[in-house]
This record gives structure tokens, C-alpha cells and sequence, in this order.
């Protein structure tokens, strides 16, 4: 049986864990800062989880996570 291909824009934006939970980082850090107070700062720059939904597409798309 073939090797099945990964998505790479899928293995670009997310990652998986020791437990096969996938993970992403926060929409909105990239640019107009000054306005976002320091506590939304950090907030964003920490890593979240996946809803479970999203997460079933997401494995789809990188099979071998």
C-alpha cells in the first residue's frame, strides 16, 4: 500500500502532541499590537487546543500525527 501524502499546509499551521491531541497557535498577534493590552498579548502567544470536530478534519489531512 502506498505512503499517504500529509497536507503540508495542515502540518504547517498545527501540531500534534504526545497524546495525539492536536495543537495551533492564536489568530491576531501578528501585526496592530500597541491596541491589544499585555495580558491578550500573552494569551495569544501560548498554543490551544482543537475542537473535536476540527480535530477529526485536521487528521484527515496529516494522517501520520
Amino acid at each position: 500500500m502506498p505512503k499517504l501524502k500529509t497536507k503540508k499546509g495542515v502540518a504547517k499551521r498545527f501540531r500534534c502532541t504526545g497524546k495525539n491531541k492536536v495543537k495551533r497557535d492564536h489568530a491576531c498577534k501578528g501585526h496592530l499590537k500597541q491596541a491589544k493590552n499585555a495580558k491578550r498579548k500573552r494569551k495569544l502567544s501560548r498554543p490551544t487546543g482543537v475542537t473535536v470536530t476540527a480535530e477529526k478534519m485536521i487528521k484527515a489531512l496529516m494522517p501520520y500525527c
